[in-house]
């Protein structure tokens, strides 16, 4: 099961932190902290997955940070949240051994329902559409369309 958790919170602010700053310069982890007041434990994980999955670019350094591994167009939300709830059931096991309520017969069906079309949703939500976002907020700069992609 999928849910839009707090740690799902934190990457997809993470990603769009580093989507809307990483000119010319990659975006350390520090940075993104003290913008977003992502705590560090949360984000390390997070960040080393994310680079992992292809999402982000990790760069080594005194002027190291974190890139967009490709596209902002090319990165949706539902990734993010599906390597998050990864992350998480690894940490907390996944509790399929539980024995179910005669109501989670009907609740859980009706829950399962509801995150089917919010992952469908951020489906179809992009990195890209997340930056305009936060310009149209006053939280970005716009972006230079031809400088954003990764090689």
């Amino acid at each position: 099961m999928i849910r839009l958790s707090r740690k799902s919170i934190f990457a997809l602010e993470a990603v769009v932190d580093i989507a809307c700053n990483a000119r010319p310069e990659p975006v350390q982890a520090k940075e993104i902290t003290k913008r977003q007041g992502i705590p560090q434990r949360y984000l390390e994980n997070v960040m080393q997955s994310l680079v992992h999955a292809g999402i982000l670019r990790g760069v080594r350094g005194p002027r190291g940070g974190y890139r967009l591994g490709r596209e902002r167009r090319k990165i949706t939300a539902a990734e993010i949240v599906r390597l998050v709830a990864q992350i998480e059931q690894a940490e907390d096991g996944d509790g399929s051994g539980a024995a179910v309520p005669a109501m989670g017969r009907i609740v859980g069906p009706v829950v399962e329902e509801l995150q089917a079309e919010l992952m469908a949703r951020l489906e179809t939500l992009t990195i890209e559409d997340l930056c305009r976002r936060a310009e149209a907020a006053g939280l970005a700069e716009p972006a230079d369309p031809a400088a954003d992609f990764a090689i």
